[in-house]
């Protein structure tokens, strides 16, 4: 457990600690409506919110235990996802499981990181929208093409296959998860025409409150661009690119955490002296890992009297995508503010 911070009593992890995720039934407990399979609880909680009784999901990861970098699927998983209508993945790299046990299988597949705007071979996401509109037919051979993609831009890292210059942890950019929530709506609607409207209607309510989460981030960037900020891990990095904050961390201190390795000793010392000159207002943590170098950067922050928020990577229990991410932005404001 991370040790706490004093000084951040209100920018707490118990703050962020939301909506969980699990194996939900169709309406009367049937299994007659879409079968959709999330890898983790982040795209189930928003698949179920889109789908209603429509829809019956299953979230393979939905317990903070779990780590989608290194989790290994079990039989259970391979059958349930070959009994899928849809497959919702975060791709990337993040949970590069999934892969394996898509093979064979014909249920259309959703892949977030796909919609980011700095996804390879995204650069004219913003001029044309388009270029992001995902096809309602998925075959075999597109699956196939989009693999090959991020096999050329993939680094193997102990069994995480990152993309080497981007952040995988999309669902912490709101503009990016309008264009998930919308994808969902269409391939529901695909598969269930019938509930067309309803999976529209849900899908509005989500993007109304995702612009509105992207309105409050503008708000930060207005008054704290340029704000210098420490990030443990890339987990919270677009967020804080949102809000207009500076990354002070030093070169290969959040790689080197988030996967697992050693932080050197000499970038871990320029890390503590980033803390300690105060060139960072606010240190960004990931709740779920964290260890020797991690600890020693949260303590500096505490004796120097500077913020830490800490974020998690999975839904827990509480509430819906929109509000757990609505709930981080306050904590990050919070911080800032402090």
């Amino acid at each position: 457990m991370k040790k706490s911070v004093a000084a951040i009593a209100l920018v707490s992890v118990s703050a962020i600690a939301l909506a969980g995720c699990a194996t939900t039934p169709s309406a009367e407990g049937g299994t007659d409506g879409v079968t959709v399979i999330a890898t983790t609880n982040i795209y189930g909680s928003l698949a179920e919110q889109i789908g209603g009784d429509r829809v019956s999901v299953t979230s393979i990861i939905d317990s903070a235990s779990q780590d989608p970098h290194s989790y290994e699927a079990s039989a259970r998983d391979r059958l349930t996802v070959q009994e899928a209508d849809l497959v919702i993945e975060n791709g990337g790299g993040y949970d590069s499981f999934i892969e394996d046990l898509l093979e064979g299988s014909d249920a259309a597949t959703i892949t977030a990181v796909e919609f980011a705007h700095d996804y390879p071979g995204n650069e004219g996401h913003e001029e044309d929208a388009e270029a992001h509109a995902h096809e309602d037919e998925h075959t075999e051979e597109e699956h196939t093409d989009e693999a090959h993609a991020e096999d050329e831009h993939a680094e193997e890292h102990e069994g995480h296959d990152h993309i080497e210059g981007f952040n995988e942890h999309v669902w912490f950019d709101p503009h990016t998860m309008i264009h998930v929530v919308e994808d969902i709506a269409a391939e529901l609607s695909a598969l269930d025409p019938d509930g067309e409207a309803d999976f529209t209607a849900a899908a509005d309510d989500i993007i109304a409150d995702l612009e509105s989460s992207e309105a409050d981030l503008a708000e930060l960037n207005s008054q704290y661009a340029g704000t210098g900020f420490f990030m443990t891990e890339p987990l919270p990095g677009y967020l804080a690119e949102a809000a207009g904050l500076t990354d002070v961390t030093p070169e290969g201190f959040a790689e080197s955490v988030e996967e697992g390795t050693d932080v050197a000793p000499a970038t871990l010392l320029a890390a503590i002296e980033v803390i300690e000159a105060g060139d960072a207002a606010v240190v960004l943590t990931n709740a779920q890992t964290g260890g020797a170098e991690t600890t020693r950067v949260e303590d500096t922050a505490e004796a120097a009297g500077i913020p830490v928020v800490a974020f998690t990577e999975l839904l827990e229990d509480g509430s819906s995508y929109s509000e757990w991410m609505a709930d981080a932005i306050q904590n990050l404001a919070d911080a800032l503010a402090s």
